[in-house]
């Protein structure tokens, strides 16, 4: 079964074809889907225009713009609808580095869940002011002490799963977006037994188009993490934990 690298859209229309390429370059066999929220800015159209699309390249269109969670959710349906065994996510902006693809999907032969990991040795991150390193890492430091994560970058965006973990987790039934969104599929990997590695790369910012960060994004952050800690205190010890607990303990 062909990987599949999930790329969400929303405004990406001055970059998306160079990031389309440059998947292409590192991992040519491989198919992409991109999940575009109907940006206004026409990255459904320069998707369209590309020599790969439909064959290789695939474009899935939502109405208007719900949250990158929301898109991840779709697109993940779509990659197992269409019978992909190994699912990768990334931005759309080379923040990733295309180039890792392939240690993602070799590091699956070991394990459930790759991560490309900034805070791992030999990661890191660059053209990155001290405030937002200190903001990023103190979030991680944060997600770990409340949750008791051993995972080092618990926000990262850019990851590879096989197609069993995605579905054991219950990806499709998360409730978060933005940074929870990361958040939440860490944290129902390691409460059901999943295994995770942290493959080192270097975060790039980026030098085209805008930012989706916001306030509401890391308001929902840290008050989902609060929400899951309370979860855990006041479960029962010792009972099962099914993907159907989440349904209504993941939402604030």
């Amino acid at each position: 079964m062909t990987p599949i690298v999930i790329i969400p859209t929303y405004n990406e229309a001055l970059g998306v074809r160079v990031t389309l390429d440059a998947v292409l370059r590192t991992a040519p066999d491989i198919d992409i889907l991109v999940v575009d929220d109907s940006s206004p800015d026409g990255t459904g159209e320069v998707v369209k225009a590309h020599p790969r699309y439909p064959t290789q390249i695939h474009l899935l269109t939502r109405p208007q713009k719900n949250g990158l969670g929301a898109a991840y959710r779709a697109g993940f349906t779509w990659a197992l609808d269409h019978g992909h065994g190994v699912i990768v996510q990334m931005d759309a902006d080379l923040s990733h580095p295309p180039a890792k693809i392939p240690e993602l999907i070799a590091a699956l032969e070991q394990t459930d869940i790759a991560i490309g990991s900034r805070y791992v040795s030999g990661g890191g991150v660059g053209n990155w002011t001290v405030r937002r390193r200190l903001i990023s890492r103190a979030g991680n430091a944060y997600v770990r002490m409340i949750l008791g994560l051993r995972v080092r970058d618990a926000t990262a965006g850019f990851r590879a799963f096989r197609r069993e973990a995605l579905v054991t987790l219950g990806a499709l039934e998360s409730q978060s977006n933005g940074y929870s969104f990361q958040i939440e599929n860490t944290w129902r990997a390691a409460r059901l037994g999943l295994t995770t590695t942290e493959v080192p790369i270097t975060f790039t910012d980026r030098t085209v188009g805008v930012s989706k960060m916001s306030s509401d994004i890391v308001r929902e952050a840290v008050l989902r993490v609060l929400a899951w800690r309370w979860q855990k205190i006041r479960r029962q010890r010792g009972a099962p934990l099914t993907t159907a607990d989440w349904s209504l303990d993941a939402r604030v």
